[in-house]
């Protein structure tokens, strides 16, 4: 029977921190795979005639290079930094090779290390990392793709975080991060730097802070490091669904165009959004629908487009008062851009710029399967237009009207004074 691969964790502090049974197995090794640095750090331990593999660059190599050792009956060990299953090569490993080929044998981590010379418990801490190729600088508004997007998520929903950090992702880069997301005074960082490693049997080990992030937009810190992130202003409690109106600035003298609270809660609740689900607003106006979507699914994402200039902009502006992170706007007319965009859960339309029919063909082409798409309309013209191209593509649909009044002050008593009605258009494509 073939022995497993053995990944084990290391540190910095090369063979003084690993365990005697971790030891034996990589003095009995006849291949040993890790980052140059890291082979180093073990060579006085290694078999002379055991083949080194400096996986540097080549990490989609590393299965072919374990499964053809291992048919040749070769013990194999891969050095791991710290915890090989937290934000490590071994997930990676066992997906490729099974869990029956491994043998994991973690270490203490280093964000583990960096909690405890805090002092901080951190059982409830959230683990991220951008230990990865440069993500370049934070843009508000920055879709998934980013590299500091999972990042920003989890700092808006939790008040704790350890964050692995890499040489091009720094401390300053998140710090400025947080300044362009209006929480540079919301969150401080402490910082934790070379641990475990020596220079002349001194330690060049460094804590920084903790400092506010605000502070922190131009810290200069030795690499490797970890940044423990801790919330220092209390949490403003949300309110996910039925914001006022006056919630969402809007353009003045004249104001942007909004979907007033009455219509917008209808016009979500037929949307029958998920966690995850990815949406679609097309004319965003002042961002109210999107907005309010983006707090409904905070696993997912909501991609807007508004070809008004000035509502863009504020609808930006929204977007940061509101504290949203899953919100991405183009300022451009439907459809460019959108060809981009990951098919929606679900779509909403509140301004077509006169582009409507071609808007509802490519929105229930690109629509996942049993998603909804939700139009509002105040014109006939729009409303014809609508149920024309729907019942051309064999479209399921079905129209509500929405008439609400809203009490006004009238000297000492009240009265009800009507918005305009809407018709509200839910559609989806005919399932087979």
């Amino acid at each position: 029977m073939r022995e497993p691969c053995r990944i084990i964790g290391v540190l910095d502090n090369g063979v003084d921190g690993l365990t005697p049974v971790a030891l034996a197995h990589l003095q009995l090794a006849d291949m040993v795979i890790g980052a140059g640095r890291t082979l180093s750090l073990f060579e006085s331990v290694l078999p002379a005639q055991a083949e080194r593999r400096d996986m540097g660059g080549q990490l989609t190599s590393v299965p072919g290079w374990i499964s053809q050792a291992r048919d040749a009956g070769r013990r194999v060990v891969v050095l791991a930094t710290g915890d090989p299953l937290c934000h490590g090569i071994a997930s990676f490993l066992i997906g490729k090779l099974g869990l029956s080929a491994c043998e994991i044998l973690p270490n203490i981590s280093t964000l583990q290390w960096a909690f405890a010379r805090l002092g901080l418990p951190w059982q409830e801490a959230k683990i991220c990392s951008i230990h990865s190729k440069d993500a370049g600088e934070w843009s508000p508004g920055a879709s998934p793709e980013h590299g500091l997007y999972a990042l920003l998520q989890a700092v808006r929903r939790h008040d704790l975080l350890a964050v692995l950090t890499s040489p091009d992702n720094t401390p300053a880069r998140i710090a400025r991060m947080l300044v362009s997301e209006g929480l540079g005074d919301a969150f401080q960082l402490s910082v934790v730097t070379r641990i475990f490693q020596m220079e002349k049997n001194e330690s060049m080990e460094k804590i920084i802070g903790p400092i506010v992030a605000v502070q922190c937009v131009d810290l200069v810190c030795a690499d490797p490091n970890v940044v423990i992130l801790q919330r220092c202003q209390p949490r403003t409690r949300e309110i996910l669904f039925g914001l006022d109106d006056s919630e969402f600035l809007q353009r003045k003298p004249d104001k942007g165009l909004i979907t007033k609270r009455e219509v917008r809660a209808v016009s979500l609740a037929r949307m029958q959004l998920r966690a995850d689900s990815i949406v679609w607003d097309i004319g965003a106006g002042s961002g109210s629908v999107g907005l309010e979507a983006a707090r409904l699914c905070p696993q997912g994402h909501v991609y807007a487009i508004e070809k008004n200039v000035d509502d863009a902009a504020i609808a930006m502006q929204n977007r940061q008062r509101l504290g949203i992170a899953n919100y991405t706007l183009i300022n451009d007319k439907a459809p460019k851009g959108m060809d981009m965009w990951p098919d929606p859960d679900a779509m909403f339309v509140g301004g077509s710029g006169g582009e409507l029919e071609g808007l509802l063909r490519m929105g229930l082409q690109r629509l996942k399967p049993n998603g909804w798409l939700i139009m509002n309309f105040v014109t006939f013209e729009n409303l014809n237009v609508a149920l024309a191209t729907l019942i051309a593509l064999s479209a399921v649909w079905d129209v509500t009207q929405l008439q609400a009044s809203r009490s006004q002050p009238i000297l000492h008593m009240h009265r009800l004074q009507a918005e305009n009605p809407v018709w509200i258009v839910s559609a989806q494509r005919k399932q087979p």
